[in-house]
């Protein structure tokens, strides 16, 4: 959500910076703008819309030519989308990117209007900028940073040039992301290291309310007293070639493929001598057996991954498991003990809500658990342990394969938990954990038969609403393929226990509505196939998606799409989901829709 970079070195600066907003786009946003140091001036230029207009603009107006300076890409929250709320923000002498919401802006512009300060936008971005400027009376950048974050509430990254310092860049965050790179005489900030990849590897992790001064020179750190702070250069795991799409049409489409290759990694970092293995992030086999109870708290498709998980922990080592919307897990007042677990999912590891929702359980003494895709996270960091999945970049908006990461990490701690509560047997253990390691293969057959979900997508592609239904574990994929289909093809898609279908829901049912029905799991199957009939009753066209060899009766069934897996039915969501993936990317593209893309979506949501 939002995204910053910034550049100060020997480099055009424009490029660089343009180039970084670009590989940011997957974090969502409907305007974008620099502000570059040109000849002692800070010059910007900024527009609503996408890279491409900023592109067109800088091409009409002529584009800064520097060598430091910040840009952003803004997904709006204070103000709509347009020229003037776009960043950067500028009082003339201080000029400003900021990621996050500043919840006390009321109040602060109140004050700085009482000061003689006037507003041009709507955002609470611009309120930051001439706060700054009223603690630079003494035209000291560092402590006018320092007393600015003293009065900010809520989350902000921000990028900071003053008029009089033409060779450095400020940064400064609280809650929202920003890391700084180190290259050769060359610094970088940016929301994300896909930033400045390009450039370099190192990064350094900037903490909360700790400030980078960066100059061609170097970069310092200070803490929030302008005490200075040491900090750790860290190589990033990414290359540039797993940032890129390297001949696919689409992130999207790369990163369904590219599954098959994590979930193989996934399995061999978790696993040894052929059973789940924790010991080395500190998941005991003595922590779960003192788990009274789990609760699972994630957002989207992360909380899909985590309704997977209940069904798994709970048939598998009888534990009782709680799956919580992150938003509303912070402020429902959950009941907590030390010897709950809490297993936080999310793909960023920034994920506000989600980071709430830990933060609460640590003060109730609750043991926690993140499972996240970003290594140097803040959930990452403040989790009890960290269960760091290897999906490595995920760019398009839509997850994919940190989902299938996801729930591979989560099977495993799954069958852990049975193991080590006596459930199962150490002869099971090894054979449930042998099936799922069948799932790389079952990914390629499903990824094989790409042309078959071509063909279902094509046959939705002229429809505005539709349906899944499913049951078990089909109940849980069939909400993330619903959630996959809306976020990309703005199809009207919702999901549904299917047993639920006669108690409200069938009276949309009329005729030729979609209908896509999961039915993988066969001590369900003669149920779901009985709602199938319901639903074809009353007008539906019914697409099946089954297991291979699954037989319906003449007539029920539209169009069938065989799931080939040789796995137990509790494993069959990671080669079906792919499926279901690939039907809401193919039919995203039909309708002419960017699927790395969609409207109004973000990445990583860094606001509440």
């Amino acid at each position: 959500m939002c995204g910053i970079v910034g550049y100060i070195g020997a480099r055009d600066c424009t490029e660089v910076l343009m180039d970084g907003l670009e590989k940011l786009e997957y974090r969502g946003y409907d305007s974008a703008g620099i502000a570059v140091f040109e000849n002692n001036d800070i010059k910007t230029v900024k527009t609503r819309g996408k890279l491409k207009a900023m592109t067109e603009k800088l091409e009409r107006e002529g584009k800064p030519l520097g060598h430091c300076g910040i840009g952003h890409t803004r997904w709006a929250t204070h103000g709509e989308p347009s020229d003037i709320n776009s960043h950067p923000h500028s009082n003339g002498r201080v000029t400003i990117v900021h990621n996050g919401i500043i919840e006390n802006y009321v109040q602060l512009k109140e004050f700085l209007t009482e000061k003689g300060y006037t507003f041009a936008s709507q955002t609470d971005s611009e309120v930051v900028a001439c706060l700054l400027d009223y603690y630079y009376a003494e035209r000291n950048p560092l402590k006018a940073i320092m007393e600015t974050v003293k009065e900010l509430e809520g989350a902000y990254a921000l990028g900071i040039i003053f008029k009089d310092f033409p060779d450095r860049v400020y940064a400064t965050r609280k809650q929202s992301p920003l890391i700084v790179g180190v290259g050769q005489g060359e610094y970088f900030i940016g929301s994300d290291i896909p930033a400045f990849l390009k450039y370099t590897k190192d990064y350094v992790l900037l903490n909360d309310d700790e400030i980078a001064c960066m100059d061609v020179g170097g970069v310092e750190f200070y803490d929030i007293h302008g005490i200075s702070v040491k900090k750790e250069v860290q190589v990033a795991e990414w290359d540039v070639e797993q940032a890129q799409k390297c001949g696919y049409q689409h992130y999207m489409l790369k990163e369904i493929h590219e599954q098959p290759a994590v979930v193989n990694k996934t399995l061999e970092l978790f696993t040894k001598n052929g059973v789940p293995d924790f010991e080395g992030i500190g998941l005991t086999d003595e922590l779960l057996r003192g788990v009274s109870r789990v609760f699972v708290v994630a957002c989207g498709t992360a909380m899909h991954a985590g309704i997977v998980a209940r069904y798994a922990i709970e048939k598998l080592a009888r534990v009782p498991v709680s799956v919580e919307v992150a938003s509303e897990f912070r402020y429902m007042d959950p009941i907590l003990n030390e010897n709950d677990l809490v297993i936080v999912v999310s793909q960023s590891g920034e994920t506000a809500d989600t980071k709430a929702g830990l933060e609460l359980a640590k003060s109730r003494g609750a043991k926690t658990l993140a499972v996240v895709n970003v290594k140097y996270s803040a959930i990452a960091r403040e989790a009890d342990i960290c269960l760091h999945t290897p999906a490595g970049p995920e760019i398009a908006v839509a997850s994919t394969k940190a989902y299938s990461v996801q729930i591979t990490a989560l099977y495993l701690i799954a069958f852990r938990f049975a193991y080590a509560r006596g459930i199962i047997l150490e002869e099971e253990l090894k054979r449930l954990t042998a099936q799922l390691c069948n799932a790389p293969a079952a990914i390629e057959n499903v990824l094989a038969h790409n042309d078959e979900c071509q063909f279902i997508a094509s046959q939705l592609v002229n429809d505005e609403t539709l349906f899944f239904i499913g049951r078990g574990f089909d109940y849980a994929l069939s909400l993330e393929a619903s959630l996959k289909l809306k976020e990309i093809t703005y199809i009207h898609s919702e999901a549904y226990a299917a047993g639920e279908l006669k108690h409200g829901t069938i009276s949309l049912i009329e005729d030729n509505v979609p209908v896509i029905t999961v039915a993988t799991q066969k001590n369900v199957l003669a149920k779901t196939v009985s709602n199938m009939e319901e639903v074809k009753a009353r007008g539906a066209r019914i697409i099946a998606v089954c297991r291979k060899g699954t037989e319906f009766a003449p007539g029920t069934v539209d169009i069938k799409l065989d799931i080939d897996a040789d796995m137990d039915d509790i494993l069959v969501p990671l080669p079906t989901v792919c499926a279901l993936q690939l039907i809401a990317y193919y039919t995203s593209v039909l309708r002419g829709i960017d699927p790395d893309k969609p409207r109004n979506l973000a990445k990583s949501v860094t606001t509440e």
